[in-house]
């Protein structure tokens, strides 16, 4: 979500606790319109498999609900717990949770309940954030914390399940677990090293790191969710040829005049840019080939040419199915979806020439019309993934 030139990136990562298919920790993020917030809610089922990851659903389902309706903390808090069921060997009935709500404006409001504490990284300079405690009127031994504070650009906000701070716990090396110290030494080594590193990478080394430290698979369910408040990272994707060929100029200009990374998924769409342009596109001999997805090519000022239709129905695919790059062999999809992840606003320029190579019957309906892909490439982007996707028919 943008402000005036600011965005939030959301992103997170999991592991199940190992002989586990199933993790007991929740996390789940919204945009709340018109006034630009994003929620998002890291919630800790008690023990873990299929029964705490009930009770992490409801409980981050409710403090959703909750804190975007602006009720108050605790009697939010006390609803939460008196809807949980009680565990009948424990006695107890709760999931621990961390809820971040964050204005375009950098207003943040961060409520906590038994999750290990958040961290704040400011790569300039420090903040002391003031936590005031509430006891629920009907749970005297439970604490509610919240703070309210404004973060900068190139802020970061880290919070985590015990998973991660309790990593590695009886190990000669880690006998009382990883520690929050280690882990905010470890987030602060890979901001040094890499300033302008992704909610989505940062999140994943520290999850990768605590199963590391497990040594012998996770032995708690391990979650990690960041909030990125930063400059928005912007990409230009065009496609298809303008309805009007008199319009082809005016495309070309577009790829040299908006800010950002560009891409161009496209034969035809391709050849005039080069053609206008005078680059000379060249096929990429480096990349694996793919049967599935035909192979990239190179232009001076675009970070990817690919063909148009076939990739983005593999594009949307993978962005259906929540793949993770990383685990995945590359191909011009791959490239392409995690580069849309890897940005902020995407905009999308579509041309509405009809391309007769799809008239063919044998064709599959869904792959006929490139528009309506890009569509729902767009609304993923905005609803699964907190982008903020714009459309532009040419």
């Amino acid at each position: 979500m943008t402000g005036a030139e600011s965005f939030i990136e959301v992103d997170s990562c999991q592991r199940a606790k190992h002989g586990q298919y199933i993790s007991g920790d929740v996390f789940l993020s919204r945009k709340v319109e018109p006034d630009g917030r994003i929620l998002t809610v890291l919630a800790d089922g008690l023990g873990s498999g299929v029964k705490a990851s009930v009770l992490a659903t409801m409980t981050a389902t409710m403090a959703l609900k909750y804190t975007a309706s602006a009720m108050d903390i605790q009697t939010s808090a006390e609803t939460i717990m008196d809807t949980l069921p009680i565990c009948s060997v424990r006695k107890i009935s709760y999931s621990t949770f961390t809820v971040v709500d964050m204005a375009s404006t950098g207003e943040t409001r961060i409520i906590e309940h038994g999750n290990p504490p958040f961290l704040l990284v400011r790569p300039k300079g420090e903040l002391k954030i003031a936590k005031t405690e509430v006891r629920p009127t009907r749970w005297q031994d439970r604490v509610i914390s919240y703070s309210t504070f404004d973060v900068q650009r190139e802020d970061r906000i880290i919070f985590f399940s015990d998973g991660i701070s309790q990593a590695g716990m009886g190990e000669h090396r880690t006998p009382l677990g990883w520690g929050l110290d280690n882990v905010e030494k470890y987030v602060r080594e890979q901001i040094r090293w890499n300033p302008y590193i992704s909610a989505r990478e940062l999140s994943r080394l520290l999850v990768t790191k605590a199963e590391e430290i497990d040594v012998q698979g996770a032995r708690d369910d391990i979650t990690c969710g960041v909030v990125y408040f930063r400059k928005p990272r912007q990409l230009l994707v065009m496609t298809g040829a303008p309805f009007d060929r008199s319009h082809d100029q005016s495309m070309a200009m577009m790829s040299v005049s908006t800010p950002g990374r560009k891409v161009i998924c496209g034969g035809t769409t391709a050849n005039i840019i080069s053609r206008l342009l005078n680059r000379p596109i060249q096929i990429d001999l480096g990349q694996q080939m793919d049967p599935k997805v035909p192979p990239s090519a190179k232009m001076e000022g675009f970070e990817l040419v690919t063909e148009g239709t076939l990739t983005l129905g593999e594009v949307l695919r993978l962005l259906e199915e929540g793949f993770v790059p990383e685990e995945m062999k590359s191909n011009a999809a791959v490239r392409l979806a995690s580069m849309l992840l890897n940005s902020d606003i995407v905009r999308f320029a579509v041309g509405t020439r009809i391309n007769e190579a799809h008239q063919d019957p044998n064709i599959p309906v869904e792959l006929d019309l490139r528009r309506n892909i890009v569509k729902r490439i767009a609304q993923l982007l905005e609803s699964k993934y907190l982008k903020r996707a714009v459309i532009q028919y040419l």
